[in-house]
């Protein structure tokens, strides 16, 4: 640990990972949260009853965990739920099994000494395969300002990549199976009074998740909290300008 660093006066960062017959993955994500140099943290895993050795990964860790529970649930937001209500951190922060936290210095980055305490940090994010080889950024990037407004563009930031302060953070709205993450980062971001870019990558996300597996029913559910903010009209018109940025990505860069 770095000279002058003080433990006491920095906040306590709840991580939850959700997790569900992940053997292959969870060890990696474990590590990468427990090897952060940055200790004021409480480690919380919230897994669905596996049936594999995830829960076997978990034991062989618990020393490093706060909390953990394996037991069926009704979903992954409900999963995510239960973590929220069991967090007890100043801020919460979800890197889900599969997903990284980018190295073990990132949150030391983010909490700086003496500096004022923001309501969210939000940073970039890497895509990974299956191999934890890095494919490249990610498709949508933040912007230098972001706000919920900007949301009417996409989810600019993943998910992995979003620390909100305890406080503001609801818990999901799991009538939405494949992008409640996108209406909690708005409703998150609207009641945020200060939004800082951290302008690094905070995490190393798991290409091929729930969303891209169900791509089809989950921009349904995106577009629908798109109309319900933003009005009906200009998410029609904003969906012309998302479409083009795809389509050149996707001829650029040969995925999405």
């Amino acid at each position: 640990m770095p000279e002058n660093f003080q433990q006491a006066s920095f906040p306590l960062i709840s991580i939850i990972t959700v997790v569900y017959n992940s053997e292959k993955f969870l060890e990696q994500t474990i590590l990468s949260i427990i090897q952060q140099r940055y200790s004021h943290i409480e480690y919380i895993i919230i897994d669905g009853g596996s049936k594999d050795r995830t829960v076997d990964i978990i034991k062989n860790y618990e020393k490093n965990i706060s909390y953990w529970i394996s037991e069926s649930d009704k979903g992954l937001y409900d999963a995510m739920n239960k973590g929220i209500s069991k967090a007890t951190g100043d801020y919460i922060w979800f890197i889900n099994s599969g997903d990284r936290i980018n190295d073990s210095e990132t949150l030391q980055k983010i909490f700086k000494n003496n500096e004022p305490l923001a309501d969210v940090y939000y940073g970039q994010t890497m895509m990974i395969d299956l191999d934890g080889n890095e494919i490249g950024s990610r498709r949508l990037k933040p912007q230098k300002k972001l706000t919920w407004k900007s949301l009417r563009m996409g989810m600019l930031v993943s998910h992995q990549s979003f620390i909100a302060k305890k406080d503001i953070v609801p818990f999901y709205d799991d009538k939405y199976k494949f992008s409640a993450d996108y209406d909690w980062m708005i409703k998150v971001l609207k009641k945020a009074s200060v939004i800082k870019d951290t302008e690094i990558v905070l995490s190393k996300f798991l290409d091929g998740g729930l969303t891209k597996q169900n791509i089809l029913p989950g921009l349904k559910e995106r577009f629908k909290i798109m109309c319900k903010n933003f009005g009906y009209i200009p998410t029609i018109l904003m969906h012309f300008i998302i479409g083009t940025k795809f389509l050149f990505f996707l001829f650029r860069h040969r995925r999405f």
